[in-house]
């Protein structure tokens, strides 16, 4: 009650909360108004019963099943920032540019702003060709077509611009908390939906499910929040004739999960796109072709290979992408740079090996863990046997990650706040 109490007697935070707020109150409406001549209750019934669009659809938080405005949520600007972020390890221009501070970094946003409307056109209109496909829709080449590509296009950028405002002038990262806000508007629905067919046998299953839930929510902040110390030791300066005692001793935090989400996305990526293909080529007039497509289809419908292949991407993905954020070769030149070192390790190229070394062993870690938490929902609806709550363990740590981040930043405001009184 006194964290609160300062919260809103702090009016520059008070201001900031309300800000945010306000503009995802606006999300949620925008996601509830749907585009005129569909479907919604054969759409509805679609998406209940299609995992892949169904795990799709929760993390727009029923925009894709309302067939609404932000039909494609921040989906594009995630992808587009993605791109960047791997463009920036392999093209040596972009690299540079992300070395010139602030307005580099500022024009590697702007590249990704441009990328993101093609990739909404790209990813909308594949979106809308397979519920076509499907037939829960009826849309015709043409103006139509044109016409809702532009409107979920303009809906992708909109969010995008709502989730820099709030990093700018509310509190978190706006389009994490957009994210977030899209993944608990679906537990309400799920909940109500599980309670209704819910018998005796069903309220134990809940009941495990519940716990279930909770220890997973113990397990992700532990880890999420573990790091390992590196001891970094910087000489002492001396200036003129006046002598510093001793070196300065700090340490360099190494995350756990350095990687957080994207390896899943990255996965979840690479799973979907095998049957998106084969639902393609069904329409294909060629026996083989058919034949192939349905065979992939049917692999992919198999619990047990999908689990697996995901497990296994997700562990791939964590090591790649945490040495694309994570270049000890770099690190260690620039502590060596700045006339640190590692107590014991010999600067350059010994501290880069060390620092190797100890990424590859707590990444292991982080890896398995993370494959885990994808294929949770496996588990746990094996188990239990609940199959109208689809929140899984990739839900849950977006939802802890996020939650961690902006309490951060509320208390780095309040301790703001008081440093200045």
């Amino acid at each position: 009650m006194n964290t609160l109490r300062a919260i809103f007697t702090n009016s520059d935070l008070r201001k900031r909360i309300l800000y945010t707020l306000g503009l995802l109150v606006i999300f949620r409406m925008l996601a509830h108004i749907p585009m005129p001549g569909v479907d919604l209750a054969s759409l509805r019934e679609f998406f209940a019963r299609n995992e892949l669009f169904g795990l799709l659809n929760l993390f727009t938080g029923g925009s894709m099943e309302n067939f609404s405005l932000v039909l494609m949520g921040v989906g594009p600007y995630i992808t587009s920032s993605i791109i960047f972020q791997l463009l920036v390890v392999i093209v040596p221009r972009l690299e540079e540019l992300q070395k010139e501070g602030e307005q580099g970094r500022q024009k590697i946003n702007q590249y990704t702003r441009v990328l993101t409307v093609p990739l909404g056109i790209l990813q909308g209109y594949g979106t809308l060709f397979l519920l076509r496909n499907q037939g829960v829709i009826d849309l015709s080449l043409g103006f139509d077509l044109v016409v809702i590509l532009l409107t979920i296009t303009a809906g992708s950028m909109l969010l995008m611009w709502f989730g820099e405002l709030i990093s700018e002038n509310g509190i978190g990262n706006g389009i994490s908390l957009i994210i977030t806000l899209s993944i608990l508007a679906g537990i309400p629905t799920a909940l109500s939906q599980t309670f209704a067919v819910a018998d005796q046998a069903g309220v134990i299953n809940l009941m495990l499910f519940a716990l279930a839930t909770l220890a997973t929510t113990v397990a992700i902040v532990y880890v999420n929040e573990a790091e390992r110390q590196i001891p970094i030791t910087y000489a002492r300066r001396v200036r003129g004739l006046e002598h510093r005692a001793g070196g300065v001793a700090t340490t360099l935090p190494l995350k756990v999960i350095m990687a957080g989400v994207i390896p899943i996305i990255f996965a979840l990526s690479m799973m979907i796109f095998p049957p998106v293909v084969a639902r393609f080529a069904q329409t294909i007039e060629v026996v083989w072709v058919q034949d192939a497509a349905e065979w992939v289809t049917t692999l992919f419908n198999n619990n047990t290979f999908y689990a697996a292949a995901y497990f296994v991407l997700v562990v791939i993905f964590t090591f790649f992408y945490t040495f694309v954020i994570f270049q000890p070769e770099q690190v260690a030149e620039n502590i060596q740079r700045q006339g640190g070192f590692v107590p014991g390790i010999r600067p350059g190229r010994e501290t880069a090996e060390y620092l190797g070394a100890v990424l590859n062993r707590i990444t292991l870690f982080g890896s398995l863990f993370l494959g885990l938490i994808a294929v949770l929902p496996f588990v746990i609806q094996g188990l239990t046997a609940v199959q109208t709550l689809v929140l899984g363990g990739t839900g849950i740590l977006i939802v802890v990650a996020v939650t961690l981040d902006t309490m951060r930043q509320i208390r780095a405001h309040l301790i703001t706040r008081r440093y200045e009184f």
